[in-house]
């Protein structure tokens, strides 16, 4: 669900954003998300992954810096220290009309904007880095053929991505005086830097120097081969996906909604909220895990389905139970994999179920095994399959106990 925004900067300028929250149920966290130098709100990684956030429970608010997009402004009187000043009125909005972000998130240069604001936000916890260089001063490379022009003249207009743009000295002067990395080891925040290796805008080396700054705990991501503005969907999609899996660990709001055991014997805890649809909260012995149901059920896709679990249990467990039997038997085995595929059958075409009529649920497992075994030892390995105590579980008899507590 998204809706246009607009606030008014500390400078007195209107800001125009867009706002991302979940279809049902309130928001787990609320995120902040800075766009790359001279982009806008609207630019593909932005939107992808407010879209990834938002299918995982979480708010978004992206928003166009002074002067571009659709914020008013005038863009060639804006530096490097408005931009961070944007990003603390932006989280200051989100305060008063929603809720402070949890969450900080920025894109090249608008990382580095975001280091730089982090520690005037206090209600943010997490803090994640994508293509981000470890200073201000960086984006001057793309400015070198035109920096003795600007300087001498004390203005010029230059191309950036192929749009021209008006860059003052002032706007030199300022990134030149920024020291960012010097603030990032007292951030107090829990950092994700991502970055690709063939970033060719902003070297990975970049990534290197946020992270060697920084204090646990941090973490590195590589984003393989992609590129820069992450314009594949795919791309900028998994960074979401990855970041907010990373963050629900320190998150406050996640904490309190972790459901704890009602009793000492339970490993598994599963709550929910009637108005957040199929979105359920998941303790597995300590593991935070989230389930929900495809869109096509009424769900919004943000964790797996009830069977998709059934089948990762009987699939992790036929991997453990494999892997187990080639270790103890010393056979060449050097790695398993199990695809498995849920669904219902009508009982007849069953023939080897005593049910005969009516529908059945049929898990179907298709295993692969790396490596140089015998034809008898492949074999085996089928049926050791059958031994997994998950598959024993399904084919038993086996009785659930319910009953009311406080």
């Amino acid at each position: 669900m998204e809706s246009k925004v607009e606030f008014e900067s500390s400078a007195g300028i209107e800001l125009s954003g867009v706002l991302h929250r979940p279809d049902a149920g309130s928001p787990r966290a609320w995120v902040l998300f800075a766009h790359c130098f001279t982009c806008t709100k609207n630019v593909l990684a932005a939107r992808h992954i407010a879209d990834a956030l938002t299918r995982e429970g979480m708010a978004v608010l992206r928003f166009d810096f002074t002067g571009l997009g659709q914020s008013g402004g005038d863009f060639s009187e804006t530096h490097f220290s408005s931009n961070v000043q944007d990003l603390v009125d932006a989280a200051d909005f989100l305060a008063g009309e929603y809720q402070a972000p949890n969450i900080l998130v920025g894109h090249s240069l608008g990382g580095t904007a975001m280091l730089a604001a982090a520690s005037e936000i206090d209600s943010a916890v997490a803090i994640a880095t994508i293509g981000s260089p470890a200073e201000a001063e960086h984006v001057l490379h793309l400015l070198e053929d035109d920096l003795e022009t600007i300087e001498k003249a004390g203005c010029a207009t230059v191309k950036l991505a192929g749009r021209p743009f008006q860059i003052r000295s002032e706007f030199i002067e300022d990134v030149r005086n920024q020291s960012v990395r010097d603030g990032i080891r007292n951030l107090r925040k829990a950092l994700l830097v991502m970055h690709s290796p063939v970033d060719e805008v902003v070297p990975v080396k970049e990534a290197g120097r946020i992270y060697s700054s920084a204090m646990h705990p941090k973490s590195y991501i590589s984003l393989d081969d992609a590129d820069h503005l992450l314009s594949r969907k795919a791309d900028s999609r998994y960074a979401g996906r990855v970041l907010s899996a990373w963050v629900s660990r320190f998150l406050d709001v996640a904490g309190e909604d972790l459901p704890t055991p009602a009793f000492e014997a339970a490993h598994v805890v599963v709550a929910g909220k009637t108005d957040d649809a199929f979105r359920v909260a998941i303790n597995a012995d300590g593991h935070v895990l989230q389930g929900d149901e495809p869109e096509e059920h009424g769900g919004a896709d943000s964790g797996p389905s009830p069977y998709d679990l059934l089948s990762a249990a009987l699939g992790a467990c036929t991997v453990m139970t494999l892997n187990m039997y080639a270790r103890h038997k010393k056979l060449p085995v050097e790695s398993v994999r199990v695809d498995v595929q849920h669904g219902k059958i009508h009982a007849e075409d069953c023939e080897r179920c005593e049910t005969e009529k009516g529908k059945i649920d049929r898990f179907e497992r298709r295993l692969t095994i790396a490596g140089d075994l015998s034809e008898d030892q492949r074999k085996r390995m089928l049926e050791i399959a059958d031994r997994c105590p998950v598959h024993r579980t399904l084919h038993s008899e086996v009785e659930v106990a319910s009953r009311l507590v406080e």
